[in-house]
């Protein structure tokens, strides 16, 4: 049974700790991406004096934020061996809703929280057309897609919404102990889903619906109801993206968002997730959307032309999923 090799229950004198296959090469796949990280931040450091500078790390941890919170909302649907397509427009379009609702007059808290929601009713419309009416997570999400970023146009009429209160740009763009903001909920997002995935049971059931999801449904695992869960959560969390970015931008900008999909999935592949799912972490898709962002940041800095950086964000995903391949064939030959 796929469940009880993936569940180990701890008995009552707490000898045994839970295990999930898949977090023994966690560690393994986090410390390659923190590897990559380092000699990133070596690398470019020796090439740019204001890459380590105060400002410019403000700035890089201001743009890794909201790539780092969309990629694990992507990696939790990832995991389950789904793909959540809409997490771009899920971003512009509660980024938008946030924007139009403020300058409604609603209170910043409100107009935040419905955006928030927003994202996750699609999420959850998402995973209840995945779960129960059994359609492609592909073209599922492909079609929410569009959907979503139509209904962004509908309500800014394809016009930016500006200006906003000014509490509302201090959420991203003010610092706390001169840490930004931003930085602060990104930590707080990795230390809760990361706890999320290793030390909870509903942590456990996802890894084992992206392992064997008819085998986890057989041994009691209630696969469609994590699948509506994990949609949801990562529309959720294109919410928060979505908001917190408006609030940086300080306007409801109707292109925002766009391509950020992509990023997400390429920052999970380089971090270490496995797209047949069940492989990956928070800390890894964190570390995947830091090194985008340190690229991104770097080549500015040096003056490398962006689509230069964007070959080599596609050598990475390449390697990275080169590299999954190899490892699972290994430990494909070493099983019994």
């Amino acid at each position: 049974m796929v469940l009880r090799k993936l569940i180990v229950r701890e008995d009552e004198f707490g000898t045994e700790r839970p295990r999930v296959i898949g977090w023994g090469d966690a560690v393994g796949r986090e410390g390659g991406g923190l590897v990559v990280l380092v000699i990133l931040f070596g690398a470019l450091s020796l090439a740019s004096d204001s890459f380590l500078t105060g400002g410019n790390m403000a700035n890089l941890s201001r743009q890794w934020a909201v790539y780092g919170i969309i990629a694990i909302g992507e990696l939790l649907v990832i995991l389950t061996k789904g793909i959540d397509l809409s997490v771009g427009s899920v971003v512009g379009l509660t980024g938008a809703s946030a924007a139009q609702l403020l300058v409604a007059g609603l209170p910043i808290p409100i107009a935040v929280l419905c955006a928030v929601l927003v994202g996750g009713a699609i999420g959850v419309l998402n995973g209840v057309l995945v779960a129960y009416a059994k359609l492609p997570p592909f073209i599922v999400t492909l079609g929410m897609m569009g959907a979503a970023r139509g209904l962004v146009l509908v309500i800014t009429n394809a016009n930016t919404i500006q200006p906003l209160p000014e509490g509302f740009s201090a959420i991203a763009n003010d610092s706390l102990l001169s840490i930004p903001n931003l930085l602060w909920i990104t930590v707080v997002v990795i230390a809760l889903l990361g706890f999320l995935l290793r030390r909870t049971v509903f942590g456990r059931y996802i890894y084992a619906t992206g392992s064997n999801a008819e085998s986890a449904r057989l041994s009691g695992v209630p696969v469609p109801k994590v699948q509506v869960t994990v949609y949801a959560m990562s529309g959720l969390l294109a919410g928060v993206g979505g908001v917190l970015l408006a609030s940086r931008l300080d306007a409801g900008v109707p292109t925002m968002g766009e391509g950020y999909e992509l990023d997400a999935i390429a920052a999970c592949v380089i971090g270490g997730a496995s797209l047949f799912g069940a492989k990956g972490s928070a800390l890894g898709a964190a570390a995947g959307a830091l090194i985008t962002s340190t690229l991104n940041n770097g080549g500015n800095l040096l003056g490398v032309n962006s689509f230069y950086l964007r070959i080599a964000i596609g050598v990475l995903i390449l390697l990275a999923v080169s590299f999954d391949q190899i490892q699972s064939r290994l430990f494909a030959k070493r099983s019994p």
